[in-house]
């Protein structure tokens, strides 16, 4: 009984824990680029500029840090 008890506990925390990560995404389309004049066309373009160059700061990182690694091992 107490395993059935712990499957139970263990599944209602894995779909709560869904649930609470999955919520930002219902957030859709932050920024509307869709109206034309007042310039929220750029903003979309300048936001979406700042996260690609993120992305690629990070993948520079851990590119970087997987070299050093293996130049350090070698």
């Amino acid at each position: 009984m107490p395993t059935i008890r712990r499957a139970v506990r263990v599944i209602a925390l894995s779909v709560v824990a869904a649930v609470v990560v999955a919520a930002p995404a219902g957030a859709q389309q932050l920024v509307d680029a869709g109206h034309k004049g007042d310039g929220s066309g750029g903003l979309a373009f300048v936001l979406m500029t700042i996260m690609v160059m993120g992305i690629w700061g990070a993948l520079f990182s851990m590119d970087r840090v997987r070299r050093r690694r293996q130049a350090s091992a070698e």
